[in-house]
């Protein structure tokens, strides 16, 4: 069983790039076409919504699996639509992976106790099922939400090294308000972000893999380029997954300083700006989304320039 870090950081290399492509379909911004066809087969339903977002997603998948080491569904954009979406969600992980993509199921779940454990064994492991193991989501990584401390982590952490899973967890935020918590400076000295930080770097100081990076990875804003500097020398052999590029703002300079001396340990996010870039585009229209997604891709490749 490979290493969830080891396995990202290969894929980086394979493929050149530290792209990864943010599926958050929204209805009203997938093509026409395609959501005509789902309508004429289940009406105007949940169902069709469903049918809808993994037709999209497919496009986009097929267009940039050669071009990206990873895809990360968000959640919030399936349960929109109740079981209908949920399962355009798993058939999506499933899809991608068939497709040689890594994984990262956006959702960011935390608790306690067999709570904790039962996100973790939905999303990383397995469920029995009457006696029987079966894999709900099988994704190769999650998101998760520090805030109950290390109770809150530690199941994940064992799915993790059980089946060679990883977490993202959150430490500075790309939002606007993000500092309202993250940036409270402790009577220390240190901010609450950098603590989170040194938390961190302590989970995930055991399960480091070959290629000298742990499973437990670090959402870190590219919006907020000196706090990433801070952040990147606090955790060494920490990936970051970094979001607010593009649409939020960020642009490749942003996000320098959350890559390593290596030119490893980040991907970096983006959703809006490739999977609707048929939007703004003047070559490709809605039935060249996928052209167009991989175009953008293409771009956002040049512009980091992993080698």
């Amino acid at each position: 069983m490979q290493h969830f870090s080891d396995k990202l950081i290969q894929a980086i290399r394979k493929k050149k790039s530290a792209v990864c492509v943010g599926l958050d379909p929204r209805i009203s911004q997938i093509p026409d076409f395609i959501c005509k066809k789902s309508v004429r087969e289940w009406k105007k339903s949940f169902q069709a919504a469903g049918s809808a977002i993994f037709e999209f997603n497919k496009g986009i998948i097929d267009a940039v699996a050669d071009l990206v080491p990873v895809v990360k569904p968000q959640i919030a954009f399936y349960e929109l639509f109740g079981a209908e979406g949920i399962s355009a969600f798993i058939q999506t992980i499933d899809y991608a992976k068939k497709n040689g993509l890594l994984v990262i199921a956006d959702v960011k779940r935390n608790d306690i106790g067999s709570t904790a454990e039962a996100y973790a064994q939905a999303f990383l492991g397995e469920s029995d099922v009457f006696e029987k193991k079966l894999r709900a989501f099988d994704a190769d990584a999650v998101t998760v939400t520090p805030y109950l401390g290390y109770d809150g982590i530690k199941p994940f952490l064992e799915s993790c090294r059980q089946h060679g899973k990883g977490i993202f967890v959150l430490v500075k935020t790309s939002n606007p308000s993000s500092g309202d918590l993250q940036d409270i400076v402790s009577r220390a000295g240190i901010s609450n972000y950098e603590t989170m930080a040194h938390l961190l770097e302590s989970w995930g100081a055991d399960d480091v893999g070959k290629e000298g990076y742990s499973s437990v990875g670090a959402v870190v804003g590219a919006t907020y380029p000196r706090e990433s500097a801070k952040l990147r020398k606090i955790m060494p052999r920490t990936i970051f997954l970094v979001p607010g590029y593009g649409a939020q703002g960020a642009c490749a300079d942003d996000v320098k300083v959350c890559f390593d001396k290596n030119g490893l340990g980040a991907i970096v996010n983006s959703s809006r700006d490739i999977i609707f870039a048929y939007k703004k585009s003047k070559q490709y229209g809605e039935k060249q989304y996928g052209e167009a997604a991989r175009e953008a891709v293409m771009e956002m490749n040049r512009e980091l320039g992993v080698s």
